[in-house]
């Protein structure tokens, strides 16, 4: 491994190899339009049946503005609500054509867009319902919610949505550990499920045509489902038919573990760069997936996945005994071949985020030149030598990037000349406009990698992002 003593010289980009198979990637950006087309046309329809039902006109008196707005803020927060479910409902395809890392994002956007709407819709409502009043909210309230069919049952679905929002905020989730905001996240599907009866018992937009029922059940219908089927029911078959066992753990240093497993790898599809939900049938805490990456390509013959101690659930994978059995959900992930449309390609990585770098390092087509990877670590290389070899086996050209960060918001060692982010990055990959980029790191670095690159040309497009977030 080569470390960044000097700037090394600008270097092109070989095109001998064979002309990329780009019909997977452009599929994915179909999808990707498609979902965010389908989306918009959702609200559009929610919002038109609003007008349809003289929403507008009631627009005009005190009260009557009151109810109509909480009607219209409740519409377009449910049809939200329900998009925030399928966002990371684990849909195949939409996963595929987003991956998780950005599906997070939206869904976190997305859940708070629609709770804010929820909120304003039952101010709205109450205040409406009390005649503009806001002395006599509270008693209207309190009959609502007595008097009204299915309102206990969506005060309960509001109450587990308030839970999970308030854990979610940075400040809280920071303090919580990861499987128990985990295990408190998924009251949301319970919050959702328990607005239902509210909503197709009393709304008025729900109700007022043939066609609006039909889309509301079908949606709810599609959102249980889709959790139900990909979240439930797959992970469960899936990991009956792989039978999937650890058959040896092995120390890589630096509190890192290689674990190795066997089973029926023929029924798996999963790639190079890909990683999965684990759950190790130990005893206690069993239930609780981990998300770690594969560190091999796949061969059909075993899976390694190479983990860092850096909690409770990490740290006891260095205990786990031959033979013991392990669930998966996955593959998950878009660090992987498949997002690919140029011959050049950076891969960028910082401590075990390196690790499904490796595995898709292994696994790319390439020729001499056409693969860099940036590897940034604190003190010994993760993986190093494999690295290595790769780099003499397949021409991929290593740059080591050791060292503490050189300060605070770089992403680069006390190694680098002192230049900016940007300048350097531009002397280690003077092309890296022309290439797919893949960056895998923590999240405060992995941003700091994205402001560079963007700095230096790279669309965003062709660059495919992973964190520790998840």
């Amino acid at each position: 491994m080569t470390t960044l003593a000097a700037p090394p010289a600008p270097q092109g980009v070989p095109s001998t190899s064979a002309a990329l198979d780009t019909r997977a990637a452009r599929v994915d950006a179909a999808v990707r339009t498609s979902a965010v087309a389908a989306l918009w046309l959702s609200l559009l329809v929610v919002t038109y049946w609003w007008v349809a039902g003289g929403g507008v006109q009631d627009l005009a008196g005190w009260e009557t503005g009151l109810l109509s707005s909480g009607r219209l803020v409740g519409l377009v927060g449910s049809d939200l609500l329900l998009a925030q479910v399928l966002l990371m409902a684990r849909l195949p395809w939409l996963e595929r054509a987003f991956g998780q890392d950005r599906l997070a994002r939206l869904h976190r956007v997305v859940g708070f867009v629609s709770f804010d709407l929820v909120l304003a819709h039952v101010g709205l409502i109450v205040w409406g319902y009390a005649a503009g009043d806001l002395l006599a909210t509270p008693a209207t309230a309190w009959d609502l919610t007595v008097d009204y069919p299915g309102m206990l049952l969506a005060l309960a679905g509001l109450v587990c949505l308030v839970m999970v929002v308030v854990t979610s905020v940075r400040a809280a989730r920071s303090r919580l550990r990861h499987e128990s905001w985990h295990l408190l996240h998924l009251y949301a599907y319970l919050g959702v499920g328990l607005a239902l009866p509210h909503q197709l018992w009393t709304g008025q937009e729900l109700l007022a045509s043939t066609a609006a029922t039909v889309y509301w059940w079908s949606a709810w219908a599609a959102a249980a489902g889709a959790v139900l089927v990909w979240r439930v029911a797959l992970p469960l078959w899936r990991s009956w038919r792989l039978d999937l066992r650890v058959t040896s753990v092995v120390a890589e240093g630096d509190a890192a573990v290689s674990v190795y497993l066997t089973g029926r790898l023929d029924r798996l599809r999963v790639e190079a760069g890909q990683f999965l939900l684990w759950r190790f049938l130990t005893g206690p805490g069993w239930s609780r997936a981990h998300p770690y990456s594969l560190s091999a390509a796949p061969d059909g013959r075993s899976l390694r996945l190479t983990v860092k101690a850096l909690g409770d659930g990490s740290a006891a994978v260095a205990s786990l005994r031959p033979g013991t059995r392990v669930l998966v959900e996955g593959p998950f992930g878009r660090l992987t071949a498949r997002a690919r449309t140029r011959r050049g390609v950076l891969l960028v990585g910082s401590g075990v985020g390196i690790t499904p770098l490796r595995a898709l390092a292994e696994g790319l087509d390439q020729a001499p030149g056409d693969v860099v990877v940036l590897h940034r670590y604190a003190r010994e290389p993760l993986l190093g030598a494999e690295l290595a070899v790769l780099a003499r086996e397949r021409g991929l050209r290593l740059v080591g990037l050791p060292g503490p960060r050189r300060a605070p918001g770089s992403w680069l060692g006390d190694g680098v000349p002192p230049v900016d982010d940007t300048t350097a990055l531009l002397r280690l990959v003077p092309d890296v406009a022309e290439r797919d980029v893949f960056v895998c790191g923590p999240d405060g670095w992995s941003d700091s990698v994205l402001a560079s690159l963007c700095a230096a040309g790279a669309h965003p497009d062709h660059v495919h992002l992973e964190t520790f977030r998840w």
